[in-house]
């Protein structure tokens, strides 16, 4: 069975995560020894919380330099949430630097008349990158549910895999390179839509893993 390791440094909805990953047909195994994020199949980056707290238990636990070399491997990847911000070279949140995977910042919204900050609740994906892997079997109208008060801009819009608009602001709401993919909203709590996105991405590692 396809075994995808969900990085532990100390914050994040591993619960949530991992629910919904199992529900998807993943055998799973919550760790922060490089030697089992190097065996595993693929690797998921969950969080929730605030920028630097969140990077900091990161690099304490020496996993800046292998989640690097994991996603240059080839290996699929995912970042949720905050786990697709900490991608990124830095944040408005916060003093510390991003993992600096994807150039780009991330970003605080506006505040504007008739939009809450955070944004938290359902939004309808709109998809950039159709033939991303993530978004096989959605009706292309899909809802997911969000809860954030930054988003990522990232330098080459060609990473949007998709986005999402909130008042007047149209924001980055998934992003994907090669093996590597990363959504700001939960689709573990995103209802069947969300358990369809995972299950998506469980295919993608099962197919490349040698049968």
């Amino acid at each position: 069975m396809t075994e995808i390791a969900i990085i532990d440094y100390g914050m994040g909805n591993l619960h949530s995560a991992c629910k919904g990953l199992e529900k998807a047909g993943a055998k799973l195994k919550i760790t922060d020894s490089m030697r089992e994020l190097e065996q595993a199949d693929a690797i998921v980056l969950p969080g929730v919380g605030a920028f630097d707290p969140a990077v900091q238990h990161l690099r304490a636990r020496g996993l800046e330099d292998p989640i690097k070399k994991i996603i240059a491997s080839g290996k699929p990847f995912l970042g949720i949430c905050l786990g697709l911000q900490m991608l990124f070279d830095g944040s408005e949140e916060g003093q510390e630097a991003g993992l600096g995977i994807i150039p780009g910042m991330v970003k605080r919204f506006n505040h504007e008349p008739g939009i809450t900050i955070p944004h938290m609740g359902w939004n309808q994906l709109e998809i950039t990158q159709p033939k991303c892997g993530l978004w096989q079997g959605l009706q292309g109208d899909d809802w997911v549910y969000f809860v954030h008060s930054y988003y990522v801009d990232p330098v080459d819009p060609a990473v949007r895999a998709a986005t999402v608009t909130h008042g007047t602001q149209t924001v980055t709401a998934a992003i994907a390179q090669n093996n590597l993919m990363a959504v700001q909203f939960h689709p573990e709590k995103s209802s069947t839509t969300g358990l369809q996105i995972l299950a998506n991405f469980v295919s993608q590692v099962n197919a490349k893993v040698p049968a």
